[in-house]
């Protein structure tokens, strides 16, 4: 199959050549990025030595790129208005932004201060949750990935919601994220002096991931739902732990509950009963990592979670979902385990 990566110079480019590289059912077409065009992948990263030649093209050259499907790792509005070309010409797309996440554009272009460029594709993109919506990314020419702070809440919510045991309108998520969440820019709040032994939450008045995770949960419940969400930063590197309260309306085995559920689920993983997950448990896999309580029994279930937010969070959901759209193993090329210590 051959793939493109339009943006290829931040930390979610170099994470999807990180997965694809290695494999031999996959041809890497193109990495594009405007800043490092001509100049060779692997002197960027020194990582991918070995494992990637290619020179970084300009994203204006590769437009006619012969490709099965092309990924987006770019920054919000620009594959709003590079993508459609390449969806007009039958080339599929991961969009790992979030210019088609949220169905209701009006919203979007609040939360993202921007004019969406087009609004007639966001109808018809997928929203790339495979435990939600397996089905539909298979047929899907567009799919848009989840952002990483939703897709820890929505993963962990999901069992409570569609069993209809909870009250929707007073959930409340408390994640916090590593610093790679917030890009690989240059800013003074992300230097080493200003993150490291600190811990701070942001965004409390209003974060735009609100608007998807409320989107999303409200396609699990059959009631109107209300979500309290305040992300935090962590002076870690990579890594999402996400601690979920929701309200119990009725007696239910919460562990049996969350273990049915994802007992098919080839990157959720819950936990034994009283276990706590760790962010270093899923460091560089593709793994969502679940653990449940009941605290002293009362009507309380808080739910633990953890991702790597630049794999499960990011670029390993988006190969989770080419490996659907291409008909090819889900699993493939995700399956390694953990980075210890």
């Amino acid at each position: 199959m051959r793939i493109g990566i339009i943006g290829g110079s931040g930390y979610t480019g170099v994470e999807l050549l990180r997965l694809l590289s290695v494999r031999d059912d996959i041809e890497i077409v193109f990495i594009s990025s405007r800043a490092q065009a001509g100049s060779r992948v692997d002197a960027l990263f020194p990582s991918l030595r070995g494992h990637v030649d290619l020179l970084f093209s300009d994203p204006d050259d590769v437009v006619d790129a012969a490709c099965d499907l092309v990924f987006f790792a770019t920054p919000n509005g620009t594959a709003m208005k590079q993508a459609p070309a390449l969806l007009e010409k039958g080339t599929r797309v991961v969009d790992l932004s979030a210019d088609f996440r949220l169905k209701d554009f009006a919203v979007w272009e609040q939360w993202y201060g921007m004019k969406h460029a087009s609004p007639e594709w966001v109808e018809r993109a997928a929203y790339g949750l495979p435990e939600m919506n397996r089905a539909l990314i298979r047929d899907a020419m567009l799919v848009a990935n989840p952002g990483c702070y939703p897709t820890t809440v929505q993963l962990g919510f999901l069992p409570l919601l569609e069993a209809g045991i909870v009250d929707t309108e007073s959930l409340i998520a408390d994640a916090k994220s590593g610093i790679t969440g917030a890009g690989r820019g240059a800013s003074v709040s992300n230097l080493l002096a200003e993150a490291a032994d600190s811990f701070r939450a942001y965004g409390v008045a209003g974060h735009r991931h609100l608007p998807e995770i409320e989107q999303g949960l409200a396609t699990m419940s059959s009631k109107a739902v209300s979500l309290t969400f305040t992300p935090h930063l962590l002076p870690i590197i990579r890594g999402i732990h996400a601690t979920l309260y929701a309200r119990l309306t009725q007696e239910v085995d919460l562990q049996a509950l969350f273990e049915e559920r994802f007992k098919d689920e080839p990157f959720v993983d819950v936990m034994p009963a009283g276990a706590h997950p760790e962010t270093r448990s899923v460091r560089g896999t593709n793994m969502c990592r679940l653990a449940v309580h009941q605290p002293q029994g009362r009507n309380t279930a808080v739910v633990l979670a953890v991702e790597d937010n630049l794999v499960k969070g990011a670029a390993g959901q988006a190969v989770q979902n080419m490996n659907l759209m291409l008909g090819l193993p889900e699993t493939r090329g995700l399956q390694q385990p953990a980075l210890m210590p």
